[in-house]
Parts: C-alpha cells; structure tokens; sequence
C-alpha cells in the first residue's frame, strides 16, 4: 500500500479513535506508533475533527521526526516520560561504515514491525536508536552485528545526539506564503528553480509530496527536498509595506 492512500488514512484513522476511547474508558494513557511525519500531519487533522486535544506526540527527544501519538485522560497532563520508548546506542568500529539503511534493515529482517522504530541517528562508531520499549529485550540482548559488522548495544545515548542534528538558520522577504516562495527562501535559490523542485515532485510539505506550487506554508511547517536538506520554517511574517512576508526558519544540519 502507498504510505498515504486511503486505505491507510482510514486505518490510521481507526488507530487514533480506538486509542482515545481506551483512554477515555481506562482513565489512563494510551499509545500510537512511532508514526511517520506524513501520519503525524494527518493525525493532527483527524485529532482537530474530533475535538480532542489531550494529546501529544514525541519520539523520544526535540526534534525526532518520526514519533508516537500519546491520548492522556482528562486528569493528567500530556507527560513525554510517559511514553514508552526506549533509546539504546550502539558502538562499532569507526572504519565501519554503517547507515541509517543498515541499521532498520537489520531490524526488519529480525521481524520488527516497523511502527515500532522510531530514529535511527547513525554516525562514524555510533547509532542512537529510538525504540518501543516491548523490543527491547530483544534489541539489548540479540542485537549483535548490523549486516556482518559486530556492534555493542548498550541502554540510553549521549548529547549530542549523532546523525548531523542541529539547525542553521535562515531567513529572507517572499512574495507571498506559498510553497514555491518559501522552498526558494530555504534553499536560497531562485523562486523558478524552487517551482521546478515542487512540479518534479522533490519537495515535501509535512511529509507529503506537494505538487502544487500554490499550496500555503504557515509557521511550524517543515520541508523537505529530495538531495538538498530539511527546514522547518519558525515564522512568516509580519507583512511588510510592500506587502511582502518576512520568512525565518531553520535549516538541519
């Protein structure tokens, strides 16, 4: 199935529903996922249309782009130490060389289910991964090599956390706040060169390929283009005397 057909919007949908009844019948908290950014989007919608706003994604730190959906009873406030994830770090040799690819492949090929992963944050000697806590007697004690390289699993991560995270930020004025506009001030490229990005199908709003170069960007979106980075875009506004828009954001490294 395609990662956003209707087929699994309505099971995602269904998902999200059986868990704020459980919370609601339960009195106590109830999980979804991880969740990609494309399902997390499309929660939030499903989770406006019902009114409910005792909730709360994460995945285990600042930041983490897949993440878990989290119903909380009226009683309690949405807590992340709640969640029941796992983070474990796994040490190998630097002239190693593994990647994010080596590391869920692993994992799938154990049988994982995937909705159970979260980030997978690798670099040279090192891979924080963010897990549901039922896989991890497995990942503790059967993780043992990544493809034929042997690694050394250990609980909790250190900061920084690997994997190039941290922000450059960028700013600039566009026209208006559409997509093409804001893709052209992030990359810091022409706004023609952004719209041919946006018709090839390279750029993601929220998770989801965006074709339409009218669509409308707000604060809090996050882009992404194929080969040439991840932003999340902070502010746009206010507008200028020319009625132009200022635009700030921030870049991952």
């Amino acid at each position: 199935m395609k990662p956003n057909s209707p087929q699994n919007d309505a099971m995602l949908e269904a998902r999200l529903l059986d868990a704020i009844r459980l919370c609601s019948r339960r009195y106590q908290p109830v999980f979804v996922g991880f969740l990609s950014e494309a399902q997390a989007f499309s929660a939030q919608g499903i989770l406006r249309r019902e009114g409910f706003f005792r909730y709360l994604f994460w995945g285990g730190f600042e930041e983490a782009e897949r993440v878990m959906f989290g119903a909380f009873p009226e009683y309690q406030e949405p807590d992340p130490s709640e969640f029941p994830i796992a983070a474990f770090t796994a040490s190998f040799r630097e002239c190693d060389v593994l990647t994010h690819r080596d590391f869920l492949g692993a994992l799938m090929g154990a049988g994982i289910n995937r909705d159970t992963v979260g980030d997978l944050l690798v670099e040279p000697g090192r891979g924080v991964l963010f897990l549901r806590e039922e896989i991890s007697e497995y990942v503790s004690t059967q993780l043992t090599k990544i493809g034929r390289v042997g690694v050394r699993v250990a609980p909790g991560f250190e900061e920084p956390l690997p994997g190039g995270l941290g922000f450059v930020p960028f700013s600039g004025v566009i026209a208006s706040p559409r997509l093409d506009c804001a893709a052209a001030a992030a990359l810091q490229t022409s706004r023609e060169k952004a719209a041919r990005l946006v018709e090839a199908g390279s750029v993601l709003l929220n998770g989801i390929q965006t074709l339409s170069l009218s669509a409308t960007v707000k604060a809090g979106d996050r882009l992404s283009v194929r080969g040439m980075g991840r932003f999340i875009l902070d502010q746009i506004g206010p507008e200028t005397k020319k009625g132009r828009f200022n635009l700030s954001g921030r870049k991952y490294r």
